[in-house]
């Protein structure tokens, strides 16, 4: 399916999130360093624990009202929040209110996503979902290379102005969302009262756990996101203590900048190539997508250990990424055809578990990095993985 056939409401998106996407990027990696420069290293750690969690909340909270009030408002009610947090960041004198306004640009996100991803449930006809959240993705992850290397600058030296910018965007976002996105949830409850949904969205919610195929599932998405994860967290403690410098193309390469690399070759083959591979594997099934991803994702950490040469890094680095990116476009394409008609924005939402169990789990290795040896860490990595496969067979045996 051509970006050209598709529906208005999904090119003017298109356009709107890959945009906040770039100027997010810009600012989010470097959010940690400025709050441990403001408030010192051990409140800086303990506060970057709160967002994840507050974000799961508002993804809850925005699934259970989409499916009632509709895509659009909770969209609009999504992209407002945050664009007023970044005119509270961009005026703010206190690192507390900065604080503050980044908890309520999270939530506004976190609001905004599950509508947003109903919305591409309720166009797209089911065997073209794939491709269409992987243009989603690959639009969001060029912000995700370009981002940070803009950032460097903007966020440091221009960071007031940066932040004018988001909210500028956001603002002209939502405005764009009111007056020419359409609502595409037809059979919405009539006069829905707020606190009633969010009094019952909690039982929806234990209902929908309760599912013993997508209970299983979010299980195995867990194992699959604490390997996933570790971009952000082992590796770079891994390359940095134990990648010795080295020479590359004429070059003397140090440990950090070749993680630098490692790091940006993640981040290009994404936007490469997550747009031919879904295509490639249009014909697949979920089950056996899912199982490659955290075959070779599970793989490629273990095989880090077991040399430091660069070009053989980059190579490991091109097979865990390929884990990744072949499972990016399935996660939601398999919710968006499992969750039933009414209840599509809540299973987006309940999706969301396994990215916040995840992301909690995953800094266990750095823990554990104290008392094992590097193998052993990339061993239980593995070992994650495999996990999450056996997993994903049960939930494709039960589901049929």
């Amino acid at each position: 399916m051509k970006v050209f056939q598709w529906d208005v409401n999904l090119k003017i998106r298109l356009l709107g999130e890959g945009m906040f996407h770039l100027l997010y990027w810009m600012y989010f990696p470097f959010v940690a360093i400025y709050f441990s420069s403001q408030l010192g290293n051990s409140v800086a750690g303990l506060l970057m624990t709160i967002p994840p969690l507050v974000s799961l909340i508002g993804s809850l909270i925005g699934g259970s009202l989409a499916d009632h009030f509709g895509r659009r408002p909770v969209m609009l009610m999504g992209s407002s929040i945050q664009g007023v947090m970044f005119i509270m960041f961009a005026l703010s004198f206190s690192p507390w209110v900065d604080y503050l306004a980044f908890i309520g640009i999270s939530i506004g996100g976190a609001i905004y996503r599950p509508p947003s991803a109903a919305m591409v449930a309720d166009l797209v006809p089911e065997r073209d979902r794939r491709q269409v959240f992987a243009t989603f993705s690959t639009a969001n992850n060029i912000g995700a290379v370009l981002g940070p290397a803009l950032g460097a600058i903007f966020f440091f030296q221009y960071r007031s102005e940066l932040l004018w910018t988001c909210s500028f965007i956001l603002l002209t976002y939502t405005v764009v969302i009111y007056f020419i996105v359409n609502e595409t949830k037809l059979d919405m409850q009539e006069n829905p009262k707020i606190g009633e949904i969010l009094n019952n969205q909690w039982g929806d919610y234990r209902t929908i756990l309760r599912d013993k195929i997508f209970a299983l599932y979010i299980a195995a998405g867990v194992f699959a996101i604490v390997t996933i994860m570790q971009l952000d967290l082992y590796l770079p403690y891994y390359v940095i203590n134990y990648v010795p410098s080295q020479p590359f193309l004429n070059f003397s390469f140090t440990s950090e900048s070749i993680f630098g690399w490692m790091l940006g070759l993640n981040g290009l083959l994404f936007v490469l190539f997550i747009l031919p591979v879904t295509k490639w594997l249009k014909n697949w099934r979920e089950r056996d997508v899912f199982i490659l991803s955290s075959f070779l994702s599970g793989v490629g950490m273990f095989a880090l250990g077991l040399n430091t040469n660069i070009w053989y890094l980059f190579i490991v680095t091109i097979m865990f990424t390929f884990g990744e990116i072949v499972r990016s476009p399935v996660m939601e394409s398999f919710v968006s055809h499992y969750a039933p008609p009414e209840s599509v924005g809540k299973y987006m939402a309940a999706n969301s578990l396994q990215f916040t169990i995840g992301r909690f789990l995953a800094p266990i290795t750095l823990f554990l990095s104290t008392w094992l040896s590097p193998i052993m860490i990339l061993l239980l990595l593995l070992l994650s993985s495999l996990i999450s496969i056996f997993l994903y067979l049960r939930v494709f045996i039960i589901f049929r």
